[in-house]
């Protein structure tokens, strides 16, 4: 790995799904870093097997899963021969916790393992995979999984993650692992941790595995250093994140309010020194708006390794969200009314979250009344102390009495949305609900939506990630 060319190129690690493992896998056999999505992909995988595992890709991935009797059982589990009935729920997977149940960990290995290894399939390249370090139950079980299918990088942003790169370190060694999980109202000196041990899935001592490289996003120099000095293994890289990339923002560093549209205020202290990043010694690459020949340059010429584009793969062919979706934001990029709002309110994690505008989908204030807030997916919760000291958890998009009762301010509440199943329905995997509620989409992308019908040829209806590399590296 170590004498391998840093790829010019990172295709970003969207939401949940959208960067799966067949657009990874034409980015990385083009020779640069593709990378797969690892929010959610637990649940991901299960509701591919109810759907009786179109392609039979899932099961193909599973039958090489290392770990005896574990593909097996997730399978008894999940998997519906022929599909469930188009009307019928998805069945439920327990929500994360900090002592889940056996089955859920094991999904948690298998979901991580299967799509890196696909992948990683017909080609020698690197793969990454991409964590939010706010969603942190599931992280030590998905990184194993992701190594044991030989993952090469492992991204992660959302936060300032210094845990990670010792926790590769002692996966790598297959040592037993901690993250210190945090917890609203914690008092001084009480510590909460989730705990996995890589052993549990063998007889004897876990087998070594393959250290994958570690990137970090950041938005900073600030966060770079931190990173550097505080980390407890070593920082291979950052991804440096603008405010205009797609997903969750980085908060403004300075509060000016809201503009007239509802939209945080960025200013110059939100444009990262790439001069004290780079005097840091490691690669970066540049990430925001930098799909295009001429911004690929800039970054070279600012010292960049390289840079990370994600909306533009994010409505190619090989992605993950659904072609009607993404058919409907390249109309309205030919016509010039394409939109992206970056809603301050939207996402249970207080960071600004962007979201395309588009008709039927949970960008429309209508559509989110009606809706009946249900918390069934539980990725984004925040953890608190309850009054007995044990940890609870919370999220400011459940029901409305629910929080409350839970100890959580009603201002918390105003404008949040439930992005785990909005996501989940912009890649077909929507949940019906029990009173016949069919979840909707809630599309994000970078400001560069705008613009992504450049990449359509002529009378072309859709582009692949081989067009979007074609351009850059033009």
């Amino acid at each position: 790995m170590a004498s391998q060319p840093l790829p010019r190129v990172i295709q970003g690690g969207m939401g949940a799904g959208v960067s799966g493992w067949s657009l990874a896998n034409a980015v990385s056999k083009a020779g640069q870093l593709g990378v797969v999505a690892g929010t959610g992909i637990d649940l991901i995988l299960a509701r591919r097997l109810q759907l009786g595992d179109p392609g039979g890709h899932m099961r193909r991935a599973l039958a090489n899963l290392p770990l005896p009797g574990v593909a097996q059982r997730v399978l008894e589990r999940y998997f519906v021969p022929g599909g469930k009935a188009p009307d019928a729920r998805f069945k439920p997977k327990p929500l994360p916790s900090l002592k889940p149940p056996r089955h859920l960990t094991e999904l948690v290995v298998a979901s991580n393992f299967a799509e890196v290894f696909l992948a990683r399939e017909g080609h020698d390249n690197p793969v990454g995979i991409n964590f939010l370090e706010k969603i942190q139950l599931p992280t030590l079980p998905s990184i194993f999984g992701a190594m044991l299918a030989g993952v090469g990088f492992v991204l992660m942003g959302a936060g300032i993650p210094t845990a990670i790169p010792g926790i590769l370190d002692d996966l790598a060694e297959g040592k037993p692992v901690e993250l210190r999980i945090d917890a609203q109202g914690a008092a001084p000196g009480q510590k909460f941790y989730s705990r996995f041990d890589p052993s549990s899935f063998y007889e004897g001592e876990a087998p070594p595995l393959a250290r994958p490289r570690f990137l970090s996003i950041i938005s900073s120099s600030a966060m770079a250093k931190i990173m550097v000095k505080k980390s407890s293994g070593t920082v291979d890289g950052f991804i440096v994140e603008g405010h205009t990339a797609g997903g969750h923002n980085a908060p403004p560093r300075r509060r000016n309010g809201l503009s007239a549209s509802g939209e945080p205020i960025y200013g110059d202290r939100d444009v990262p020194d790439l001069e004290a990043i780079a005097a840091l010694g490691l690669p970066f690459w540049l990430a925001g708006d930098y799909a295009g020949p001429r911004r690929l340059q800039q970054a070279l010429d600012a010292g960049a390794a390289g840079v990370q584009v994600g909306t533009a793969f994010a409505h190619c062919a090989e992605s993950g969200i659904a072609a009607e979706l993404k058919a409907r934001v390249l109309a309205q990029s030919r016509a010039g009314t394409a939109h992206v709002h970056t809603d301050a309110l939207a996402s249970p994690t207080g960071f600004p979250f962007k979201v395309v505008q588009l008709d039927d989908t949970m960008s429309e204030e209508e559509p989110y009344k009606v809706r009946q807030r249900v918390c069934d997916l539980g990725y984004l919760r925040h953890a608190y102390v309850k009054e007995d000291g044990e940890l609870g958890w919370r999220c400011p998009a459940e029901p409305l009495a629910e929080y409350l009762r839970k100890g959580g301010a009603v201002e918390d509440t105003v404008g949040r949305k439930c992005v785990c199943n909005g996501l989940m329905a912009n890649i077909e995997l929507g949940q019906i609900q029990k009173d016949g509620y069919r979840e909707l989409p809630m599309v994000t992308s970078g400001d560069d939506a705008a613009g992504v019908a450049r990449f359509l040829r002529n009378g072309a209806e859709t582009y692949d990630a081989a067009d979007v590399l074609a351009h850059l590296l033009s």
